[in-house]
């Protein structure tokens, strides 16, 4: 049986996605956190679950933790968060 974690979107994340003015909602998606809603339409899911993001660092290990992991994350996904409105876009926005 597969179990999968669920996932509580902090206020870091709403108040991110407020600055885009987009809606997001735990996702549907058993693999993913985040689903972000633009103009009641569906945009993307964000966020694999199993892997922390900076609000969850932030909270769990602190703010120097979670700023070195926000600097390693962007080296890493460099590619992906210049495409406006990807995946990866929102993902860097609403959760780093």
């Amino acid at each position: 049986m597969y179990l999968y974690m669920t996932y509580k979107i902090k206020q870091y994340s709403f108040d991110q996605a407020k600055k885009l003015d987009v809606d997001i909602k735990p996702s549907t998606n058993k693999n993913k956190k985040i689903d972000i809603f633009k103009n009641n339409k569906k945009v993307a899911s964000i966020g694999a679950i199993g892997y922390s993001d900076y609000p969850t660092y932030t909270l769990e290990k602190g703010k120097s933790y979670a700023d070195n992991r926000r600097k390693l994350y962007k080296i890493r996904h460099n590619k992906d968060l210049r495409k406006i409105n990807s995946n990866g876009y929102y993902a860097n926005k609403i959760l780093w």
